[in-house]
């Protein structure tokens, strides 16, 4: 018998009430209070526990909070992100956390579910796409090149309210995807860490929410966040000048992933399948990116690390092309991670990538 994802949660549910009964923070411990006048952690020793969703806003967070947090990845090494569903032990380890950081967007589905079942009410939330102006999911579409990024309803608050921008997010389209479409993210982009300006945005929501956490330490997470963010900005440059004289402006990738970074920087994203990579094309839409390509003589289909690139080779034979890595940074390999990679040189390697498809 097939369990959808909602009856699912609710069991695990179930079950961190075992694993975490015990383990719950008392309402006389230093770290905890109610959400919004929480007493922050102030300690000179002890560190701020930090779970964070998935790669992305763990590269972020680590480079705000430096030594002061230990920083924690739900989403394991060489996972692809878009389906991955909490255990009863992360949602305890949820539980104990003093902050728990989630890009947004329809990216972790099953993020509303999981902290709705929550006890700890000093956590701090923190939705690193909030402020962002998100782009609808059709927009992807290479017909559809023109539209115009909107902003969204948001029904539900989070307690990083210490940034001044503010974006609503439309979650009706939820229930559906609790009903057994469960790569769908409501019809919207989550991508947006694929664009460096963004991302520094990202950043920036992280910082608020850690400062929330540990006034004491606020100057120091911002020095840290400025440090990281000139980083970002120099990434952000790069890319700028790198596209300005190329000979074309579009690329054909596996999955509708580089949206944010297309728009930023005047591209056309050409997606083979939608927005999450392991929704399979289908064969009217294969036929239309291998139209494409030939029509305008595309020579490098991209594919991406965590999932086949059994799609885009076919396309690329299809065509006479060659196929190459174009990474939307969900997670890292094992190799990458013994190789030392992180967001930013992972980025300048997605950057050289294109210049070369953009000049060919």
């Amino acid at each position: 018998m097939k369990f959808s994802k909602k009856a699912t949660l609710g069991l695990l549910f179930s079950l961190t009430l075992i694993v975490a009964g015990c383990g719950q923070k008392s309402a006389s411990d230093a770290n905890t209070a109610s959400r919004g006048t929480s007493v922050p952690v102030e300690t000179e020793t002890e560190k701020l526990n930090v779970q964070v969703s998935f790669y992305p806003m763990y590269e972020f967070t680590k480079n705000v909070a430096g030594d002061l947090a230990d920083v924690h990845t739900l989403v394991p090494a060489g996972m692809e992100p878009h389906d991955w569903e909490p255990t009863p032990q992360d949602i305890a380890s949820i539980e104990k956390a003093d902050v728990l950081v989630y890009n947004g967007a329809g990216m972790e589905s099953w993020i509303d579910q999981v902290t709705g079942s929550l006890s700890n009410a000093s956590l701090i939330q923190v939705e690193a796409s909030k402020g962002i102006n998100l782009l609808e999911g059709g927009e992807h579409e290479h017909h559809q090149e023109d539209s115009e990024a909107t902003e969204h309803d948001h029904d539900h608050e989070h307690a990083n309210e210490a940034t001044t921008e503010e974006h609503d997010h439309d979650h009706d389209a939820e229930a559906e995807a609790e009903a057994g479409h469960d790569h769908d993210h409501g019809g919207l982009d989550p991508h947006v860490w694929l664009s460096p300006a963004l991302a520094v945005k990202e950043v920036r929501n992280i910082e608020a929410g850690l400062a929330q956490a540990a006034p004491k330490h606020a100057e120091q997470f911002k020095q840290n966040a400025d440090a990281y963010i000139a980083q970002l900005e120099s990434l952000d440059q790069d890319f700028k000048a790198a596209v300005t004289d190329s000979k074309r402006k579009d690329f054909i990738t596996q999955h509708a992933a580089f949206g944010y970074l297309a728009k930023e920087y005047g591209l056309q994203q050409v997606p083979i399948a939608g927005l999450s990579p392991e929704q399979e094309p289908s064969a009217a839409q294969m036929a239309s990116v291998i139209d494409f390509a030939k029509e305008h003589q595309v020579k490098t289909i991209f594919f991406e690390t965590l999932v086949s690139s059994k799609v885009s080779e076919t396309i690329a034979s299809e065509v006479g092309a060659k196929t190459a890595v174009l990474n939307p940074i969900e997670g890292l390999t094992e190799e990458e991670i013994a190789a030392g990679m992180d967001y930013i040189s992972v980025m300048r390697q997605n950057l050289e990538a294109l210049k070369l498809a953009l000049n060919e």
